[in-house]
């Protein structure tokens, strides 16, 4: 089941777009715009919230193909729950394809909405209205609740969007629609020829640089000197670039970007990268990831890849973040914070729940007390920072974990 999801309620910081969807037709010219490009055999669900209905969740699904009742029943009950967890109450969806392979999720949906308001044995009902299922293909809509044919004719109603003034609307706030997901994914794929042939070289010379600071420990002194080596030149790119991005710059070379995919493989550097992705710079934060990834060589895209996700999903483009999060999980399919983060915006968290549960001076603090330990926790892709980020529950947010340290440890204790 192939999921991309996106959010309407943005950080605060970011004025949202205000328009109003009145028809089939308008509300077909915003899809596109909540998504962040054209979908195509595609699925795509939206969740309103009230008195307004403004747009809070919305998800996309590739459609099943061939049609398989099961996996419609499945994408049908993964999408409601997502929507009831929000406590929201009404749903639109819209399904870009033929009609063998959009009529059993139209089917599926309306089974699983008249399940959730009976209620089965120990549940209570959960009234949640359709407000309309949609299809669409060849520059037609076919609706599966309206059964007036004055408005709703079998061969389908023809529609352009190009023109519509709600589109206008979405673009005049800034906001752009790619051809399909695959230019989505394009827009963070790796850079090939001489600039690839230049990150490869500016890596293995960062490679080096690496061995040599590891070298100066020596095989008497402390283990956790080598980390702390690392570390230091590691925190100090992160600092550095960061800044740089948000005075509106980007980066000096190529080796700065190389040497910081290599030190982002310490995981303290990558926690204080991860707990500087303050929400008042989305952009700068996006542009910096963006670039990052795609000059990042092989063995070295998990963690940028991760963070470019954390700060798509804060920004509410759950689009960017699901292909982030690909490239992520193809360089280290078991890289626990692209595992993690997955999982969370799966479920269906918003961008206001992508709070950043430490600060980078928490985060010093806490891996202060793993100086001794083991060079091997050099690439080793641990859960220190990750334990606090993954108290995020469906229904209570962040607990207030208070004191706790994520590497497992009190203050004094």
């Amino acid at each position: 089941m192939k999921q991309t999801l996106t959010a309407g309620d943005r950080p605060a910081q970011t004025e949202p777009a205000r328009v109003r969807a009145g028809s089939p037709t308008a509300f077909l010219a915003l899809v596109p715009y909540l998504l962040g490009f054209m979908p195509q055999s595609s699925l795509v669900v939206v969740g309103t919230e009230p008195p307004d209905g403004t747009v809070k969740v919305t998800l996309r699904y590739d459609l099943p193909d061939p049609a398989d009742p099961g996996q419609a029943a499945e994408i049908a009950g993964h999408a409601l729950a997502v929507i009831g967890s929000q406590h929201l109450t009404a749903v639109l969806a819209v399904g870009y394809g033929p009609e063998p392979l959009v009529q059993p999720l139209a089917q599926a949906f309306r089974d699983a909405i008249a399940d959730a308001a009976a209620g089965g044995p120990g549940q209570s009902s959960t009234e949640l209205e359709l407000i309309d299922f949609l299809r669409v293909t060849d520059g037609r809509y076919w609706s599966y609740t309206c059964t007036n044919q004055a408005c709703c004719p079998p061969d389908g109603t023809p529609f352009d969007v190009a023109d519509r003034a709600e589109a206008a609307v979405m673009a005049g706030a800034g906001r752009q629609v790619l051809a399909d997901r695959g230019e989505l994914a394009a827009s963070i794929a790796p850079l090939g020829g001489v600039a690839a042939e230049s990150m490869r070289q500016a890596t293995r010379r960062a490679e080096r640089h690496l061995t040599q600071l590891l070298g100066r420990v020596g095989k008497s002194a402390r283990l956790g000197a080598a980390r702390q080596l690392i570390a230091a030149e590691g925190l100090v790119a992160v600092a550095d670039l960061i800044a740089a991005y948000r005075a509106g710059g980007k980066y000096a070379s190529d080796y700065q970007v190389a040497w910081l995919t290599v030190a982002l493989k310490d995981i303290r550097v990558r926690d204080d990268a991860w707990a500087r992705m303050d929400p008042r710079y989305p952009q700068a934060h996006l542009r910096l990831w963006t670039d990052v990834v795609r000059r990042a060589q092989p063995g070295h895209v998990a963690a940028p890849a991760s963070l470019l996700a954390f700060v798509a999903w804060q920004a509410g483009n759950g689009a960017l973040a699901n292909v982030a999060l690909d490239r992520a999980l193809a360089n280290d399919g078991g890289y626990s914070m692209a595992l993690l983060l997955r999982q969370v915006i799966s479920a269906g968290a918003p961008p206001s729940m992508a709070r950043l549960p430490m600060t980078p001076e928490e985060v010093a603090a806490c891996y202060e007390l793993a100086d001794d330990t083991d060079l091997d926790e050099y690439d080793d892709d641990s859960d220190d920072f990750e334990e606090e980020f993954d108290d995020f529950d469906d229904d209570d947010d962040y607990p207030d974990d208070g004191d706790r340290c994520p590497c497992g440890t009190s203050p004094g204790g």
